[in-house]
């Protein structure tokens, strides 16, 4: 299996997002008060290393399922493919940044973690038609059967 097929839209995905980043952690390491987080409790705490621990576990669970599926050219449905199409990079935008960004005193999480969401909305709609044309009937089950397929 070709490393272009397992990335999917992830390297469109990173190139898009990678200037923000650098931008945004620059601003950040030269004004830090800029999108510090004022006030930073306790709750806020455990919320965020519930919310970072969800997406480590998610992140883990769909990596090792493509690693599994995609050389043996299987749609992956179940386990976080059950829920959001592309919960690799979701979970990644909604579950990972923000959260490491609210551990770090700092909103420059969720600037970041809604860039790579944009980035998702622009590019993955490539990806599912390539998906589509691959597995056909199949894709547009699964498509169908997805608890939240509009994320």
């Amino acid at each position: 299996m070709n490393l272009e097929v397992l990335m999917g839209s992830g390297r469109k995905i990173g190139v898009f997002s990678l200037p923000f980043f650098v931008i945004g952690i620059a601003i950040n390491y030269l004004y830090p008060q800029f999108f510090w987080i004022d006030g930073y409790s306790n709750p806020l705490f455990w919320i965020s290393i519930s919310f970072l621990l969800l997406g480590m576990i998610n992140w883990v669970w769909t990596v090792l399922l493509i690693l599994i599926k995609v050389p043996r050219k299987e749609l992956i449905t179940t386990g976080p493919y059950a829920i959001v199409k592309h919960p690799l990079y979701l979970g990644f935008a909604i579950l990972v940044i923000p959260w490491v960004g609210s551990l770090l005193n700092s909103w420059l999480g969720i600037i970041l973690g809604l860039v790579v969401y944009v980035a998702t909305r622009i590019y993955a709609p490539n990806e599912e038609q390539i998906l589509s044309k691959i597995f056909g009937n199949d894709w547009d089950k699964y498509t169908k059967k997805v608890i939240l397929p509009w994320i």
